[in-house]
């Protein structure tokens, strides 16, 4: 057996099964595709699960690959053991009906000693206590000792999940020695203890099962196996678990490097080690994937790990962005494997570098809240006190801390969280962004009602916007139609159709079907969950059956109008990526009649400047007059000449590529004009930021820039009306004018409130008190402006001798309170951000700030006299403290 490296190994099981004509899979993308049962892939059959079902033909009955896969579970023990992580890549070999148990068995013997050349003699294996035939070829065709075949019963060697597909397995297992048994004389594989490792298992699937016991055999019997990829690498490299095997342990030394510590020398320290290290394995490969952080679903998982690794980096005495730099060598040691990580690589180090620097601005302020409220709960000795469900809230809603990273430093205290009140106050929000979300109509019914029609569309609307069809189903209140009248609502299935569906951020066409002097108008058209073409819309007149045939009718100048700005769109992202690099990547997209609105990734505002050079860009290659082009190719192909894909987007193995010269080469089933020229001009009317590292831009093109000047020069008339200027060149001198007159005014505001305050501080000083040798000012006001309340509070602090300052003023609906000190007072012991902390706490309130100057802030007006009489007692406690 000779030291292997993990790229190595993965290289070497997949050419043995090209040798033994399978066909190599590429790894899926961590997010599944029409699997709504996972979050993420986390098992190498997972993504082949469609195959195995029947629901789509294998491209051959052969197949092996290589699946990066996570699996968050056990989350909370990862770094505390050196046996759990969060990713890793699972070899296997699959056969959908062909070979079967021989096969598989002989090929995995053949592998694993002439391949990899483990020793016979360590090698044991488990067979299902029934399975005869499984036992027989290990013995008699491979020849293994027989004393190293271990019968296991149903719970350990029979795979099954509920009804459907199953059968025994067989699992190998290797023999590191005696020193890491258990010393029992019946030690084999089964038993608890760490000398037998198991490493490949082979899942024979022969039966299908009904949930109850019984089991049917399958004509056709499946091949679905299994080898942990960092395990086998283990075994081959002689480390004991997947934080030592050599691309590991590269990026756990760039994380030692940064932080100046070692492995092995500090338990605490080796933990926040081997969660950085997996943390960050995880999040470079999603990423890459097209997983970017938020506060749902997959988002959620990646943002619980990066911020995770984060707050384990301060563990190690890192306060400053380190996981980005970190990913580099994550990629550098996969990139072999997985070519797509160094495409990314900009795009994945700017992803991680953002997230980290935003939960840098939070992490203090919550870390701090967290950590004086765990202090309190461990000074009154009651360990068993749970942190109330509306402080994790507010970590979580106002912090951005994960409840995950809450819970995991509350237990590290030994203390608990009420998880009851917490999932109420998250309901409440859910709630209240489910009622500000419009509902625009629900198709809900469409997957029952049309599931027995043909889903597959004859879509004639790219060559033509109208034709003949025949109406194939009519569904009107949820349920099927045979007949529709005058005034119903309706939905429309025909055998083909010139009218495009939603997709692909392309609105629906509309228009009209008719027949004779009947017709129905369409409003919008859009796809069922099943695949069928809907056009909905209203029956104006007369009447339609189910089978007439009729004429279909596009609405023109709609569809030329979004095709305009749905090349612009392609046209624009070409630009941002010009302008911004190579990091940009479409995050979402509205094309219509209207408007052009593009989503994309990138991590600041975009200047005016660079705004200005992208609709630059994208006007010279519409004055440029480029030919559209539409071809259609294999994804190879595709990939090969450079064609864009979205990173959600499902594709077949047969895509259309739309193309504008070589400036722009899109993967995209939607409509476009043929000549760039087409789209007349573009304008960009907006940038803004639709969600953390996502921008947008909203552009208009064609007749709607016309409109759009003729709006801007209508505001313009109307601001030269206003500033009584004669004329546009008169605009901006106007303007300049009126903003330093409103300048001007406000100096003689702050002179005025300047004025107020020495007025009032006067009155103030006579009614002072001593504590101490600090002299005590309270006073309250009524509706006095902040600044005036501020200008007063800055003089106060310029008095050179010992004072105190406990300022208030009342509206309707809220009482701002501001404590200021002298530099004297301060030099005593006095801080008026403790104090405006706590006497804003006793009604309610918050508020806080430095030791001189402090402002807060409380709801219940009533309450100021309370807070007046509790500033003397605070100034006492703070002198005599």
């Amino acid at each position: 057996m000779e030291w292997t490296g993990v790229n190595d190994l993965r290289e070497k099981f997949l050419r043995f099964y090209e040798s033994k004509d399978h066909i190599i899979l590429p790894s899926a993308p961590l997010v599944p595709r029409d699997d709504n049962s996972l979050l993420l892939i986390n098992s190498g059959m997972a993504p082949l699960k469609k195959y195995f079902t029947g629901m789509e033909t294998p491209p051959k009955k052969r197949a092996a690959s290589c699946q990066k896969c996570i699996r968050t579970p056990d989350i909370e023990r990862v770094g505390k053991t050196a046996r759990h992580g969060t990713y890793f890549e699972m070899l296997g070999n699959f056969s959908f009906g062909d070979y079967f148990k021989r096969q598989a068995i002989l090929w995995a013997w053949e592998f694993i000693t002439t391949v990899i050349k483990l020793p016979e003699d360590k090698i044991w294996v488990t067979v299902y206590e029934n399975d005869d035939e499984a036992k027989d070829i290990w013995e008699k065709e491979v020849g293994i000792n027989p004393a190293h075949i271990v019968k296991l019963g149903k719970e350990d060697n029979f795979w099954e999940i509920g009804s459907g597909p199953c059968g025994p397995c067989s699992e190998l297992y290797y023999d590191r020695g005696e020193e890491f048994g258990c010393s029992s004389p019946d030690c084999k594989p089964g038993c608890d203890c760490d000398r037998y490792m198991e490493f490949w298992n082979l899942v024979f699937t022969q039966f299908d099962g009904d949930g109850k016991g019984n089991y049917t055999p399958l004509e056709h019997p499946n091949i679905d196996t299994g080898m942990g990829l960092e395990r086998l690498a283990c075994i081959m490299q002689g480390v004991d678990n997947l934080f030592e095997v050599d691309t590991v342990q590269k990026i756990m030394q760039h994380i030692c490097s940064i932080a100046d510590v070692k492995y092995k020398e500090n338990e605490k320290t080796d933990v926040s080690l081997r969660v950085i290290t997996d943390h960050i394995r995880s999040t470079t490969m999603m990423i890459s994937d097209g997983i970017v952080p938020s506060n749902e679903g997959r988002g959620y998982v990646l943002r619980r790990l990066l911020r995770r690794a984060a707050r384990h980096g301060r563990l190690l005495g890192i306060y400053e962005p380190f996981l980005y730099k970190v990913c580099e060598t994550v990629i550098e040691e996969n990139k072999q494997g997985y070519p797509h990580l160094e495409t990314n690589r900009d795009y994945i180090i700017k992803i991680i570098k953002v997230e980290e620097e935003r939960f840098a601005k939070t992490i203090d302020s919550g870390m701090e809240l967290l950590n004086g409220i765990i202090d309190k709960m461990m000074s009154e000795d009651i360990k068993g006190e749970r942190l109330p469900g509306d402080m994790a809230f507010k970590l979580y809603d106002t912090f951005g801390f994960p409840i995950d990273l809450t819970r995991e430093i509350l237990e590290e205290k030994k203390l608990s969280l009420d998880e009851e009140a917490f999932q109420k106050l998250m309901d409440k929000q859910r709630e209240r962004a489910r009622s500000a979300r419009a509902k625009m109509g629900d198709l809900g019914w469409e997957d029952d009602v049309l599931s027995g029609l043909d889903n597959k569309v004859n879509f004639t609307g790219y060559e033509s916007l109208n034709g003949e069809a025949g109406i194939v189903a009519m569904v009107c209140e949820g349920q099927l139609a045979d007949t529709i009248i005058e005034g119903q609502k309706v939905a429309i299935v025909l055998d083909q159709t010139p009218f495009y569906a939603e997709s692909g951020g392309q609105t629906g066409d509309s228009g009209i079907i008719f027949k004779d002097k009947n017709i129905f108008k369409v409003i919008d058209t859009q796809k069922s969950p099943t695949g069928q073409f809907l056009h909905i819309g209203i029956m104006e007149s007369g009447s339609l059956k189910k089978g007439d045939r009729v004429s279909a009718s596009v609405l023109k100048q709609r569809r030329q109008d979004t095709m305009k700005n749905h090349s612009a769109a392609h046209l624009l992202q070409a630009a941002l990526r010009e302008v911004l690099g190579n990091h940009v990547h479409q995050a979402g997209q509205l094309v219509d009649s209207g408007i052009c609105r593009f989503d994309f990734n990138h991590f600041s505002p975009m200047t005016a400047e660079e705004i200005k050079k992208v609709e630059n860009l994208v006007n010279e290659m519409i004055l440029s007059a480029i030919p559209v082009t539409v071809e259609s190719m294999g994804i190879k192909e595709a990939r090969e000449k450079g064609a864009m894909a979205l990173f959600s987007e499902k594709y077949g193995d047969v895509v259309r590529v739309v193309s504008m010269g070589d400036r722009s080469v899109e993967l995209c089933g939607g409509t476009h004009v043929s000549n760039t020229s087409e789209i007349g001009l573009f304008k960009i009317i907006k940038e803004s930021s639709v969600a953390a590292g996502v921008r947008r831009i909203e552009a208009v093109t064609g007749r709607n820039l016309l409109i759009h000047i003729d709006e801007t020069e209508r505001e313009i008339s109307n601001a030269l009306s206003s500033l009584k200027a004669g004329s546009l060149s008169d605009l901006t001198p106007k303007i300049e004018a009126l903003v330093s007159e409103i300048k001007e005014k406000d100096k003689e505001i702050e002179k005025l409130n300047s004025k107020l305050a020495s007025g009032q501080i006067d009155s103030i000083l006579s009614t002072a008190k001593t504590i101490g040798e600090v002299k005590m000012l309270r006073a309250s006001f009524n509706d006095m402006k902040t600044d005036a309340l501020r200008t007063m509070g800055d003089k106060i602090k310029e008095f050179d001798e010992p004072v105190v300052a406990v300022l208030s003023s009342a509206t309707d609906v809220k009482t701002t309170l501001l404590v200021v000190a002298s530099k004297k007072a301060v030099a005593l012991g006095v801080h008026a951000g403790q104090m405006v902390k706590k006497l804003t706490a006793m009604v309610g309130g918050s508020g806080g700030g430095r030791p001189d100057s402090a402002m807060g802030g409380y709801t219940d007006v009533f309450k100021t006299d309370e807070v007046m009489a509790g500033a003397d007692e605070l100034l006492t406690a703070m002198l005599n403290g």
